[in-house]
């Protein structure tokens, strides 16, 4: 590596042919181990891709974009394009950015840390202005490909811990705890939890912790039986739910990490014969258009979504042009009462008066 590093030192970056050299593969395999990453197999992948991130290579894009300093765009590395709420945040972005003069390239990773590297990569291949990022919870490969004075901020988020990047969010788990303290002060007691995946979900593990905390502020906790980690969907929703009414002693409310998990964790109450809220209290976290007109209408989590794209947008936007960005603010993210929470049933019950 000691020829290689001094060519890069002469040149001021890594090419192509550096990278080919480090990991003792030809031009051509790095190219297609770096744009069509199906093409290779993955030990070879995996051997381009470290050599690539060892010599900071990005590619031919961004070496364009260096040269000039701007490309007139920015990008959006999101977990999913495949939920309302990130389509509402990246709309918002977008749409703000153009007032800018600034196009907008995405990258979704489906949940999938490998995915994510290659989508960041791809987008810093393109020569981006600045990177927004949902969470801090990335792969070590991920930070290491991302230029410390590259401009990026963090959504959904408004403190990372251990993280240095400005961050344009909400509290996740005090959003969660707030809506399982309206629980609580309808006089629930068994309160259980369809969250979503925690693992590389820094939302979804602050979600849990904050339906932790307002449990035990009232001396309760969150068994391990009345916690369900699913992915993000209706049908996993569903299930975790079913699960949880075959309990022996089921909850009589459920908090959801998400509105997704609380359609799902609906339907299975309805094909169990429940009436929500009537038999059971279900709650959840996105407020979603559609759920807002259900029957009953989803109490949940208002998510500013919309709002978050703008102001990572204003920073952004502010960050590439050399100027002083908007300080960060925590977003408020309320609570929105609506139709399916209500008391549980044995405390509505009203005792039938004696006869005379």
């Amino acid at each position: 590596m000691g020829e290689i590093a001094y060519k890069i030192a002469v040149r001021g970056r890594a090419g192509i042919r550096d990278v080919a050299e480090a990991a003792g593969v030809s031009v051509a395999t790095v190219s297609r181990a770096l744009n069509k990453p199906d093409s290779v197999t993955p030990v070879l992948r995996a051997r381009v891709t470290d050599a690539a991130r060892r010599l900071g290579y990005l590619g031919n894009g961004a070496a364009r974009a260096l040269a000039s300093r701007r490309s007139g765009a920015m990008g959006a590395l999101v977990p999913t394009l495949d939920n309302p709420i990130f389509a509402a945040c990246i709309d918002a972005f977008q749409q703000r950015l153009d007032a800018h003069g600034i196009s907008l390239l995405v990258a979704s990773a489906g949940y999938d840390a490998a995915a994510e590297t290659r989508g960041l990569r791809t987008l810093l291949q393109r020569g981006v202005d600045g990177i927004l990022l949902v969470g801090a919870a990335h792969e070590p490969e991920t930070w290491a490909l991302l230029p410390p004075d590259l401009p990026a901020v963090v959504t959904w988020m408004h403190r990372a811990e251990g993280c240095a990047l400005p961050c344009i969010g909400f509290d996740n788990a005090a959003a969660a705890a707030r809506i399982t303290r309206h629980l609580l002060a309808l006089g629930h007691r068994r309160i259980g939890m369809i969250a979503g995946l925690a693992r590389g979900n820094d939302r979804a593990a602050a979600r849990i912790d904050g339906v932790r905390a307002a449990l035990a502020e009232a001396g309760l906790t969150l068994a391990p039986p009345l916690l369900a980690e699913r992915a993000y969907s209706v049908a996993e929703g569903s299930a975790a739910m079913a699960a949880l009414l075959a309990l022996p002693d089921p909850p009589t409310a459920v908090v959801c990490g998400n509105d997704h998990l609380a359609f799902g964790a609906l339907v299975a109450a309805r094909r169990a014969g429940l009436a929500v809220p009537a038999d059971l209290s279900v709650t959840g976290f996105d407020d979603l258009d559609f759920l807002a007109h259900g029957d009953p209408p989803l109490t949940t989590v208002h998510v500013p979504a919309a709002e978050m794209g703008r102001r990572a947008a204003d920073h952004l936007a502010a960050l590439a042009a050399g100027k002083e960005p908007p300080p960060p603010a925590e977003l408020e993210a309320p609570v929105v009462l609506r139709g399916t929470t209500a008391p549980p049933a044995r405390r509505r019950a009203t005792p039938r008066r004696a006869r005379a």
